[in-house]
Parts: structure tokens; C-alpha cells; sequence
């Protein structure tokens, strides 16, 4: 399976602003989809539409309660399926962190908060994470409070207006 990140305008198979009824009919046909907060947004809660896979996950975010907001995509596991999530190519979860946002950066684009785990990129509507898990070795020695997973954990994939931008910003 290859999933293409195409910020502002969607991922693979799916838009922004796709009517949530779509969102769940394509995400059942990728795999096990179960639905969370379903309806109308309420305070600090907003509809999700969480697609299990065998080696990894995705979750759709409908917090407009209406249509794809955002999407978040887990790094896969190890497995028999080859699976890969690009950025322009690059591969953000097969590739080390580092080198995903040097490619980012020469593309061009700001990052903000990299040095807390969570990187993200306004213009470009991407969002890093870098959450230990077992599978992911450390950049650095394993005793050093800065070494931090040397892969990826998540990224979220959003339209232009997520960080608060309008299209013609970013």
C-alpha cells in the first residue's frame, strides 16, 4: 500500500473537506473503521473516524462534524504487507527525522517546534511526531535525555486553513 501525503489538498484517496458519509464508506474499504464521537462537535470533542489495518492505523478527523478535516497516520509495524507513506518522495516514516525536514526545509519551508518532538510545518499543513515506541531506535545513546526516536511516530496531514492560515498564505 503507498499513501501519498498531498498537502493542503488530501492524502491518498482522500480530499479535505470530503463529506463524512465518503470518508467511511473508503475507509471501511482499507479496513476495520470504528467510529468515535460520531454527530455534531461538542466542546474538546469532534467526530473520528479510526481505520485499523494489520500493520498500522489511520484516523480521519471530521471536527467540523460535517466533512475530513485533518488526517493522522501511525507509523506501520513490520510486516508482510510493504507499506509507505511519501512526502515528494521521501518516505517520512522509512526515512530518519532528520533527514525528512532537511528535505522539508529545502523545499523551502518553516519548521516550528522541532526541537519538542512535534514538529510541524504551518505552510505546508503537516504535523510530526516523534513518540517512542518500541520498533523505533533512539538518534542518540539510549542514557541521553536528548536522544529522541530516530523515525517518526505519526504525522497529520491538514488543508491550508488548519493552522489558522488562509489558502493564499500558505
Amino acid at each position: 500500500m503507498h499513501i501519498d501525503l498531498d498537502p493542503p489538498n488530501g492524502i491518498t484517496g482522500f480530499r479535505f473537506g470530503m463529506a463524512a458519509d465518503e470518508v467511511k464508506e473508503a475507509a471501511a474499504r482499507l479496513g476495520r473503521v470504528r467510529i468515535i464521537d460520531e454527530g455534531p462537535p461538542r466542546a474538546w470533542r469532534f467526530m473520528k473516524i479510526d481505520t485499523v489495518l494489520p500493520q498500522f492505523a489511520i484516523t480521519f478527523h471530521i471536527e467540523d462534524g460535517r466533512t475530513l478535516t485533518s488526517v493522522e497516520i501511525w507509523r506501520p509495524f513490520e510486516g508482510p504487507e510493504e507499506i509507505s507513506v511519501t512526502w515528494r518522495g521521501v518516505d517520512v516514516f522509512r526515512t530518519p527525522a532528520a533527514v525528512v525536514m532537511a528535505a522539508v526545509e529545502a523545499a523551502g519551508y518553516a519548521i516550528e517546534d522541532r526541537e519538542y518532538g512535534h514538529p510541524r510545518v504551518e505552510d505546508l499543513t503537516l504535523g510530526f511526531a516523534r513518540n517512542p515506541r518500541d520498533d523505533i531506535p533512539l538518534d542518540g545513546d539510549e542514557d541521553d535525555d536528548a536522544a529522541r526516536p530516530m523515525y517518526f511516530s505519526s504525522v497529520l496531514a491538514a488543508p491550508a486553513e488548519y493552522y489558522g492560515q488562509t489558502a493564499s498564505e500558505g
